[in-house]
């Protein structure tokens, strides 16, 4: 592998109107822990390189207002950030709304026969089935977060 084909660290990043809600739905939907942040905010708060209106309380901890990230609970993570080094989604507050369809999405796939029952638990999670494909390629659902990201379950 030549130097500059060295992999690249990256995460998914999503647009949300409630980082901490995404987080807490998809942490809960492909068993994902939230990160926590909070050594390093109390950090920048004691050191005043930030203030109370960046930060809020989020399981019962200081959070960053505007981000919310999960973690694959296996990967490691830095102690001092609670940031995961491997696969992780970052959730971040935007003003605007979701507008159009996504051109990214995750596809969740929970295992031969398991679509239905995937499908009911994460709906008694707050997503919804927003149409069901039938195609000579395969079947899916394709579902929406609570704030209608779309993604399948295959």
């Amino acid at each position: 592998m030549s130097q500059s084909a060295k992999p690249v660290h990256w995460k998914l990043v999503i647009d949300a109107a409630d980082p901490h809600a995404q987080a807490d739905f998809w942490a809960a939907a492909l068993g994902y822990l939230v990160e926590d942040h909070s050594v390093l905010v109390e950090k920048l708060l004691s050191l005043g390189h930030v203030t109370d209106a960046d930060v809020l309380e989020a399981h019962g901890r200081p959070a960053w207002r505007d981000l919310a990230a999960v973690r694959h609970p296996d990967e490691p993570y830095e102690e001092e950030s609670g940031m995961g080094l491997g696969r992780r989604i970052l959730f971040q507050r935007v003003p605007e709304a979701k507008t159009g369809k996504n051109r990214i999405h995750l596809d969740l796939h929970p295992g031969p026969g398991q679509r239905e029952a995937e499908v009911g638990r994460l709906e008694g999670l707050g997503a919804t089935v927003v149409r069901r494909v039938k195609e000579p390629g395969g079947e899916w659902v394709v579902m929406g977060d609570p704030e209608l990201n779309e993604f399948c379950v295959a």
